[in-house]
Order: structure tokens, then sequence, then C-alpha cells
């Protein structure tokens, strides 16, 4: 176990489950990532491989706190890591966006798990990562779920534009900034802004190194599934601002595109965060996608 930083928004007996999270570290240039990891006591799902989790940009592993105990709770052993840059884990060596986090992310898996496939769900940009991670490293999961991922060349320019907040004096002005990029980018439904989402996006995004990410703005997902063999599959909320009125492209993108691609999925009334603003609905099609043969 380690001392982790629980969102104080969730209930007490929530936070002090995920405080018996184990953290583990690997490699990341001359520093270190950070893994934080939940083993399960029992649950239809135990002997399953491991699930790990990469979060989104500007995140950490709190894209996931919504979802973590029930994946758990269904015997799942859960890694969720902070990406290279994010959350407490170390910048990337030799650049600052998806593509120089892959080796890293690739000997951190060997080591954690000596081989073994895992199943690999990325969320956003983590998406992305994963999608270039397996495209390098096909061996090193047996399936693929992306969630909200960019970078499938759909849509023409970007659909939201976030404002600047580090300039600001003030936590206050500050907080405004915060709730104005979550209904911009994050959540359809603005009654979730304040409390847990706020926290926890407040706390992820002070702690992000990489401002000048590029790739998710580009195709590089599309060009990089031809060379992911196993599975792929995906979920989206059916209002995902990074796609708005593009998002019913996506399913041919991703056929055109992926070897293997098992289908996707769209979750009514949900945003790009999709498994944070409907995690029942989100863990119903994680399910589906995880069980199928």
């Amino acid at each position: 176990m380690h001392d982790i930083t629980v969102p104080t928004f969730l209930p007490l007996a929530e936070r002090a489950r995920l405080a018996r999270a184990r953290r583990l570290t690997t490699p990341c240039g001359s520093g270190r990532l950070v893994w934080h990891a939940w083993e399960p006591d029992a649950g239809p799902d135990a002997g399953a491989p491991p699930l790990v989790l990469f979060h989104g940009g500007s995140g950490s592993w709190t894209h996931w706190v919504r979802n973590i105990l029930p994946l758990v709770d269904a015997g799942r052993s859960v890694y969720a890591v902070d990406l290279p840059g994010f959350g407490e884990s170390d910048p990337p060596p030799g650049g600052s966006d998806a593509d120089v986090m892959v080796e890293p992310l690739a000997a951190g898996l060997r080591q954690l798990f000596g081989g073994d496939e895992v199943d690999l769900v990325g969320f956003s940009f983590g998406g992305m990562t994963a999608g270039l991670l397996l495209a390098a490293h096909p061996a090193l999961a047996r399936r693929l779920v992306l969630v909200g991922a960019p970078a499938m060349g759909v849509v023409p320019g970007r659909q939201f534009e976030l404002k600047a907040w580090r300039h600001l004096k003030t936590p206050q002005e500050q907080a405004e900034v915060h709730r104005h990029n979550l209904g911009v980018l994050m959540l359809h439904d603005h009654d979730l802004i304040d409390g847990l989402a706020l926290e926890v996006h407040i706390a992820n995004v002070q702690r992000d190194r990489l401002q000048r990410r590029r790739l998710a703005h580009t195709d590089i997902l599309a060009r990089r599934l031809p060379q992911v063999p196993v599975p792929v599959h995906a979920i989206y909320g059916a209002h995902d601002a990074i796609y708005r009125e593009y998002i019913h492209q996506l399913a041919d993108a991703y056929a055109a595109a992926a070897a293997d691609f098992r289908g996707l999925q769209l979750i009514d009334g949900a945003g790009h965060w999709v498994q944070f603003e409907a995690p029942e609905a989100f863990g119903a099609a994680l399910h589906a996608a995880l069980h199928e043969a």
C-alpha cells in the first residue's frame, strides 16, 4: 500500500478502499513511472488477465475514479498508470507527446507482467497512446478498448476551444475557467461539473507537465491501428465534444483502420469523459467488450 491521494468528494468507504492501492514504479528515462494497483478478493472474473487503464490528457489514474472499484468487485486486477508527465510520473525522455511514451510504457508492462498479456483500456489521449503502444509492441495485450480516443481522421478541425488558466492570479478565477473547460470538453451534463469532477480535474491539470501536445489533432491513431493485430473495441459518449456531429463517422473509420475491429458502443446522454459521466452504462459496455469471445 502507499499514501495515495484519493479525491475527498468520494464516499468515505470508497475512499478507504481506493487508498489501499499498491504503488509500483518502473523506469521512465532517468525518472519513474508510477502505477496504482488494486487486487480483488473474489468475483466472477477472478483469474482473468490484469486490466490496465491509461488515462486521458492532463489527467491521472483518477480519470477512472468511478470505475476501478466495480472492476475490482467483478474480480479483475486493475492497474492504473499515471502516464509520463502526468500525475506522479516523471516526463518522458526525448519529447512531450504520446509517441515518446511508448517505450517506457512497454518496458513497464514487461517488468510488471513478465510478458503476459493484459487487457488494455485507454481513455482519450491514453487511448491514442495505447494504440501507438500496441502497434509497436503487439504482444503486450490480448485486446484493446479505446474510450473517447482522438486522432481517427474524421474531424476536419478542432471542435472545441479551452480557456487558459495558469495566468490567473486567484484560485477562484482559475476554478471558473476549469468549470468552463469541463463543460466545453469533458462533460455533457453540466450539473456534474462541481464536486468530484471539479476536484479531480483541478488536481490533474495542475500536474500536467506536457503542455505542447499535438498528436491528438492528427490522424495518427487511424494510421497506426492497421499494425494492431488484437481485437479492438471502441466506447464513446454519444455527445463527445471531440467529434460532435462527426461521431457517426467513427464506426466506419475504425472498421477501415483496425485489423480486427469488434464494434463501437455509443453511450446515450454522455460526453467525452463517458466513464465518469455514465459509469454504470460504461461498465456494461466495457464488460461486453472484455467478455466477447
